[in-house]
C-alpha cells in the first residue's frame, strides 16, 4: 500500500518536472509571476503599508497594549 502511494507522487512529481523542463515560453512566464509577486508583496508593502506600530510607539510592551486594546474594546 505504502509503494502504491510513494508511486503516486513519484508519478505525478515527474509529470510536473517533465513539463516545466521542456517548456519554452512558460519559463518566460513564470519569472514574470515571480517579479510580479516581488513588486506586490516587497515594492507595494514598504511604499503603502508604513508601520504604524513603529513610528507611535517605543516599546514592544506600549505596541501589545496598544493592540490588546484594540482588539478588546466595544464598539
Amino acid at each position: 500500500m505504502k509503494t502504491k502511494i510513494t508511486q503516486f507522487f513519484k508519478s505525478i512529481y515527474y509529470l510536473y518536472y517533465d513539463g516545466f523542463v521542456n517548456m519554452k515560453v512558460g519559463k518566460t512566464l513564470w519569472l514574470l509571476i515571480v517579479v510580479k509577486l516581488f513588486v506586490m508583496f516587497a515594492i507595494l508593502k514598504w511604499l503603502f503599508f508604513p508601520d504604524v506600530l513603529q513610528e507611535k510607539f517605543h516599546t514592544d510592551q506600549e505596541r501589545s497594549q496598544y493592540i490588546l486594546n484594540q482588539l478588546t474594546k466595544e464598539n
